[in-house]
């Protein structure tokens, strides 16, 4: 009898979720992809909007520029994480983990940043433009506002993403290879050729089709440093916010999730792939001694970490000086958001709260989504469509979950149609988003518990709901702060998902970033940009200081367990 009970609520929470899921994924999605067969008076009109699109020159050339600017971003991106997560995993570098901290402080910053500092840096009146203000005797003129700025700031938003794929994939190689390359006498280019490429070959795909698809999906990049070159996200945004052509907009929108998609099937079958190749059997590297290589890897990420935190400084220094190049004192009236487009420091505290809200509700929800999808042993076929539900979320960019809430939830006739225009827009939003990440992380670490553990509570008549919180949640913590840390950050740089569906009194920091960028405003637009990278590096730090708090009391737990013994 209480067997059959638990089944039913097995059942109800199955049922529950996949529902939300399909609420939340699903049908937004459907409603987009109808919206682009119908013209803007709401009559059917078939293909004619995409027709339209490839016959207007001035929109079919963003297509051609997106292609551009994303191969162009997933060449150089992949060739520098590539050698950047070669240097940390397979040289005997000092200054590791300081490389690692600085690769990765892009995910910090909304990616509007990335162009910002460009602008100082590279702009008419840049640093490196005038020679620092003519104290140098030499320039670098670049035309910046375009196809090149656009890609230099995509390949810094997109790097950490690369790096980290690739350092991953390069962790799990087995020693036992180079041991026999060693044996058969093949020198150390040989070696890079026949062992090294084949073992990471998984990884560099999958960087590929990530950083391919980040760059193809952004808008943020583009809307600071592009000028009039336009590209899909911008013409998104151009179509909704500028012409209120909603349909225009959700034909290009589905343009927009096609290499999305695809880059999402390859990386699943990428991934499977690359975690077949790890055997038990497999050998650790072992880094040799090789003085030549290390000063040139070493100068490689100097390099790069010093072109990574020259941006970051660059933003910082312009959000304290005056007036930008003409009276270089430092003040901090960029940090008064009250006269400038921005409208106030308002738009942080909405970004905060909006962060706050999101990574609880996201945190909470993903876990137990995760929970249910792993841990429940009935209805097999539903659980696999919301697993897939669950990780579909990884192939829509933000302007797509944005435009298909708008048609979804601003519909009279739904019933949640409530939300819209509301905080809970905003952050459903943000969750649908991220969810894919967090969802994978907690089915990674409730893979790893016993399943004895439920086995011997219901042998035991000990509610599942009881193990739950007294077992599941304790172990799954450090993967719990981990979500929401994830969750946070996320929110506060995000505009692709949330550009569309902010209301008139409740604008967050990046929108405000956008604002002032258009109006000029650029170093108040800095500065807000400083205070986002702030908030982030002290929730990022909280976290790890959590996490190791936990790991150093579950260590002294398991040396009293010992000594007990």
């Amino acid at each position: 009898m209480i067997r059959q009970s638990g089944k039913s609520v097995q059942k109800g929470l199955i049922t529950l979720v996949v529902a939300a899921l399909l609420a939340t994924v699903l049908l937004p999605l459907t409603q987009l992809f109808a919206k682009a067969f119908y013209d803007r008076y709401g009559q059917f009109v078939g293909l004619n909007n995409f027709q339209t699109y490839f016959s207007t020159p001035a929109l079919s050339q963003s297509l051609t520029n997106t292609l551009y600017i994303s191969i162009m971003t997933t060449v150089v991106t992949v060739i520098l994480a590539f050698l950047f997560a070669y240097a940390l995993t397979r040289s005997g570098i000092r200054g590791k983990r300081a490389f690692r901290a600085v690769a990765l402080l892009p995910l910090f910053a909304p990616t509007m940043m990335h162009g910002i500092a460009l602008t100082y840096l590279f702009g008419n009146q840049g640093l490196v433009t005038t020679g620092i203000f003519g104290l140098l005797p030499f320039s670098w003129d670049i035309d910046l506002y375009g196809p090149v700025g656009i890609i230099l700031a995509e390949i810094v938003y997109v790097f950490p993403q690369a790096y980290l794929i690739l350092a991953v994939s390069m962790a799990f190689a087995d020693y036992q290879l180079y041991e026999a390359a060693d044996t058969l006498g093949a020198s150390h280019w040989r070696k890079f050729w026949v062992v090294t490429i084949p073992s990471v070959k998984y990884g560099i795909v999958s960087a590929c089709f990530v950083s391919f698809t980040l760059a193809f999906t952004d808008f943020g990049a583009p809307k600071v440093v592009g000028g009039q070159y336009s590209v899909l996200a911008t013409d998104v945004y151009k179509q909704v916010i500028g012409q209120q052509n909603m349909t225009m907009g959700a034909t290009v929108g589905l343009l927009l999730i096609l290499p999305a998609l695809v880059a999402f099937i390859v990386d699943r079958i990428v991934e499977r792939k690359q975690h077949a190749a790890i055997t038990a059997k497999s050998k650790p590297y072992r880094i040799k001694e090789n003085r030549l290589r290390d000063t040139f890897f070493f100068l490689f990420c100097l390099a790069v970490s010093g072109f990574l935190l020259l941006l970051m400084a660059a933003v910082v220094l312009a959000s304290f000086i005056k007036v930008w190049p003409y009276d270089l004192s430092f003040g901090l009236q960029h940090y008064d958001f009250s006269n400038v487009a921005g409208e106030g420091i308002g738009p942080l505290w909405n970004s905060i709260l909006v962060a706050v809200i999101t990574a609880v509700i996201g945190t909470a929800v993903t876990f137990v989504t995760a929970y249910v999808m792993e841990k429940t042993q009935v209805w097999r076929g539903l659980r696999q469509a919301g697993y897939f539900l669950s990780i579909l979320p990884l192939a829509l960019p933000g302007m797509v979950i944005g435009l298909a809430y708008i048609f979804f939830f601003n519909h009279p006739n739904n019933p949640f149609h409530g939300l819209y225009g509301t905080i809970w827009i905003l952050v459903l939003a943000n969750v649908i988003h991220f969810f894919a990440v967090s969802f994978i992380t907690a089915t990674t670490a409730l893979k790893k518990l016993d399943p004895e553990f439920e086995m011997a509570a219901e042998s035991m008549g000990i509610s599942r709901a009881k193990v739950f919180w007294r077992v599941t949640v304790p172990v799954c913590t450090p993967a719990i702060i981990e979500m929401a840390v994830y969750f946070f950050i996320n929110s506060l740089v995000t505009i692709s998902a949330v550009v569309f569906l902010y209301a008139a009194d409740f604008k967050l920091a990046a929108v405000s970033i956008v604002n002032m960028d258009d109006a000029g405003d650029v170093a108040p637009a800095a500065a807000m940009s400083v205070l986002i990278v702030v908030l982030n590096i002290i929730a990022r730090a909280g976290a790890e200081w959590i996490a190791a708090k936990i790991r150093k009391r579950a260590a002294w737990t398991n040396q009293e367990k010992e000594q007990v013994a």
